[in-house]
């Protein structure tokens, strides 16, 4: 059955699609601008586009399709296996792999090429992230650690909600960093001007990142850093925070910038308690030739 949303608005005006993302928080706008090209949202009963110039007292009207159902399918998609046995994986996301499906990436990521390679994956998740304990961003590189049943899932959960599994990122930021290790404590949720963004808010959730640097340039900075807690881009949402952005960032980032297939931050070191044996297995992975090469043009 389709949702219906019904709301009258008492806000001085502007467009429909920028009024309604900042009333209706749980949808971005670019959902919104989806329904009205869909002729889904009427005010005061007529169909209205994108553009309308919203009135105070508008009666909105939202008809808001059912979802449609995402079909899992196992595609042979080469992937990086670091690590396999009958509880646990460890796999290198290329950049530019999506972890799991959404609407707007029904296959090609990394769940599908999953369920090709793998016979068995948890089912704690939904069935859109069989397997997936954690996640990294579309365009960030490096190790995720994969579930292949319940009881793994549980325990691996635990151990990164409890911060005993190790994480460690490599990044190139802009700027030259003067000292060579410090702790960012700043609270992350979403940006109450960009909803697709997130920010340090003062009603964010507690996010603590810890940074080392590795290697200095004329303009850049290379970093390590940990996470202690796993907010939605925490690493750059934090580097922005304190003056230095990560390079290649579309989001995040200044517009003039390194050449990159996205952000330059990899997913080097990953460690945790195997759940079955209670051994420490640590993993690391290479950072990707875009990324080497960046860093010897930028040592020349």
């Amino acid at each position: 059955m389709k949702e219906q949303i019904k709301l009258q608005l008492k806000e001085k005006g502007g467009r429909i699609d920028k009024v309604l993302s900042e009333q209706l928080a749980k949808y971005s706008r670019s959902q919104i601008q989806q329904w009205l090209k869909e002729d889904l949202v009427t005010v005061n009963g007529a169909v209205v586009k994108a553009n309308y110039k919203t009135k105070p007292y508008d009666q909105v009207e939202i008809s808001i399709p059912e979802p449609s159902t995402l079909e899992l399918i196992p595609e042979n998609i080469p992937l990086d296996i670091v690590y396999e046995d009958q509880d646990v994986a460890v796999v290198n996301k290329p950049q530019g792999m999506v972890v799991h499906p959404s609407a707007g990436h029904p296959n090609g990521t990394l769940v599908n090429a999953l369920l090709y390679h793998m016979q068995d994956l948890s089912s704690i998740n939904d069935v859109i992230r069989p397997g997936i304990v954690h996640r990294i961003d579309k365009d960030t590189s490096g190790l995720l650690m994969i579930a292949k049943n319940d009881f793994a899932h549980e325990s691996l959960a635990k151990q990164l909600k409890e911060k005993t599994s190790l994480r460690k990122y490599v990044a190139l930021v802009h700027g030259v960093i003067p000292h060579e290790k410090g702790v960012i404590e700043a609270p992350i949720g979403r940006s109450k001007t960009d909803r697709k963004m997130q920010a340090v808010i003062e009603e964010g959730k507690p996010a603590v990142t810890h940074f080392q640097v590795l290697e200095r340039f004329a303009a850049f900075t290379l970093v390590e850093l940990q996470l202690e807690t796993g907010r939605t881009h925490q690493i750059r949402v934090h580097m922005k925070y304190i003056g230095y952005p990560l390079a290649g960032d579309p989001v995040y980032g200044p517009k003039k910038t390194l050449k990159g297939n996205g952000q330059f931050l990899h997913a080097q070191v990953l460690g945790f308690e195997h759940p079955r044996t209670g051994e420490f297995l640590t993993f690391e992975a290479p950072i990707p030739e875009i990324f080497q090469k960046t860093l010897e043009k930028l040592r020349k």
